[in-house]
C-alpha cells in the first residue's frame, strides 16, 4: 500500500483539531487531518456549547482570556455562521455561603491581576436575570462570556480547513505510528501516511495516541449528558450556573432551554456510545426548577450524551512530547476546551512553526504525568 507524504497529520476532527489544522496550514504546511467517525461526533457535537472564562482553573485564565478576544470575530474569519453570542455568564449564589465563597473567588483573580469576573449584588441579579428565584443573594459573573453553537463552529472550521488546503479524511482511524528515519508512519484501514510532524487532538483517545508515541496521559474517556426543553417565551439572555450545584442553562434563540453541567451518561462497554443516566437528570431537573420556578411545568423533548476526555487534574495535556520529536498535544479538556479551541490551534500552530508560544504550558504539559 503506497504511502501519502504531507508536512503535518492532525489526528482527530473535533474542534480543536479542525482548529489546529485551520491555523497550521496558514503557515503554508501541507496538512492532513485523519478523523476516526466523522467530525464533531463527540464531545464538540454534544457540548452545551458554553463559551466561558468564568470559574476557569487559574491555570487555564492566560489561554480563556485570549481565547475570548477570538470568538467576536471568528464567523467573520471563518466564512460560516458559527452562533456565537456574548450574552455574558453569570453563576448565582443561593445564600449567604455561596456568596462568599464567590467573592473569594473574585478575591483571587484580582490579586492575580485578572479583572474579567465581577461579584454582582442582589438588585443587580434581579435586573439581568428577572425569573430567579427569590432566595437568590448575588452571583459571579463576566460579561464577555456567552454561548456558542459547537457542531456549526466545528464544521465553520472543517469548511475554512478544507478552502484552504487541508485534506480531511474521515473514517480513518489511527491504527498505528511509527518513527521512520525523520518521519512519522501512521497506518489507518484505509491507507498509510507520512509526516514530518503530528498533532494528536483526540480527545478522550487522546491517550492512546500518546501511548503510541511513548507519552503515557492518563485521559479517562467520560460520558457528559445535556437534556432541552420544549419552547418557551424567552425570559433569559446570559447562561446560567449555580455555585454549589451542577447547573448550565442557557435559552437559545429558538425559545428551548438547554440544560447540563457536567452531568454524566454511562459509557456503553466498548466505549464507543453512551447511555442516559435518567436519575441524574431529574437531579439537574430539580436544581432548575428551585432556581426557576417558572419551569417547573416545562416538558423536557430530549436528551443526549457526548464522549469527553477527562484528566485526573482537570487540566487538558497541550504541548510537545517529551518523548518523540516533531509530537504535540492537545486533548484531555475535561468538558471546558470548547471556548479554549481557537487559541489551543494557534497556540499548537506556533508551536510546530516558531517552537514556541505566547503563553506558559507547563501547567498542561505532558510530563507531568511521567513516572
Amino acid at each position: 500500500m503506497l504511502t501519502e507524504g504531507y508536512d503535518v497529520i492532525v489526528i482527530g476532527g473535533g474542534i480543536v483539531g479542525c482548529a489546529t489544522a485551520l491555523y497550521t496550514a496558514r503557515r503554508k504546511r501541507r496538512v492532513l487531518l485523519l478523523e476516526a467517525e466523522h467530525c464533531a461526533r463527540h464531545a464538540s457535537g454534544a457540548s452545551a456549547g458554553g463559551i466561558r472564562c468564568l470559574n476557569r482553573l487559574i491555570e487555564e485564565i492566560p489561554l480563556s482570556l485570549a481565547a475570548q478576544e477570538m470568538w467576536p470575530e471568528l464567523e467573520t474569519d471563518l466564512g460560516f455562521e458559527c452562533g456565537f453570542r456574548a450574552t455574558s455568564q453569570i453563576r448565582i449564589a443561593e445564600n449567604s455561603a455561596d456568596l462568599t465563597l464567590l467573592e473569594e473567588r473574585a478575591e483571587l483573580t484580582r490579586s492575580l491581576g485578572f479583572r474579567h469576573e465581577e461579584i454582582i449584588d442582589r438588585a443587580e441579579l434581579r435586573r439581568l436575570v428577572p425569573a430567579v428565584a427569590d432566595n437568590c443573594v448575588g452571583a459571579l459573573l463576566c460579561r464577555k462570556d456567552g454561548y456558542t453553537k459547537p457542531i456549526n463552529t466545528t464544521h465553520a472550521y472543517r469548511k475554512r480547513a478544507q478552502a484552504e488546503g487541508v485534506r480531511i479524511l474521515e473514517r480513518h482511524p489511527v491504527e498505528a505510528v511509527n518513527r521512520d528515519g525523520d518521519s512519522w508512519q501512521v497506518r489507518t484501514p484505509h491507507g498509510n501516511f507520512s509526516a514530518e510532524a503530528l498533532f494528536n487532538c483526540a480527545g478522550s483517545w487522546g491517550g492512546r495516541i500518546s501511548s503510541m508515541v511513548g507519552d503515557e496521559a492518563p485521559v479517562q474517556a467520560a460520558a457528559l449528558a445535556l437534556m432541552v426543553s420544549d419552547r418557551i417565551e424567552h425570559f433569559i439572555d446570559p447562561v446560567i450556573g449555580v455555585a454549589n450545584r451542577k447547573l448550565s442553562l442557557k435559552q437559545m434563540q429558538n425559545g428551548t432551554v438547554v440544560i447540563g453541567g457536567a452531568l454524566r451518561a454511562e459509557l456503553t462497554s466498548d466505549h464507543a456510545g453512551t447511555m442516559i443516566d435518567f436519575a441524574q437528570m431529574r437531579e439537574s431537573a430539580k436544581t432548575v426548577r428551585e432556581v426557576f420556578p417558572h419551569l417547573k411545568t416545562v416538558p423536557i423533548v430530549h436528551a443526549w450524551a457526548g464522549i469527553e476526555g477527562v484528566m485526573p487534574d482537570k487540566l487538558p495535556v497541550i504541548g510537545p512530547s517529551i518523548n518523540a520529536p516533531g509530537v504535540f498535544h492537545a486533548f484531555g479538556f475535561s468538558a471546558h476546551g470548547l471556548q479554549l479551541a481557537p487559541i489551543v490551534g494557534v497556540v499548537m500552530a506556533d508551536l510546530l512553526s516558531r517552537g514556541c508560544c505566547e503563553f506558559d504550558l507547563a501547567p498542561f504539559a505532558v510530563e507531568r504525568f511521567a513516572t
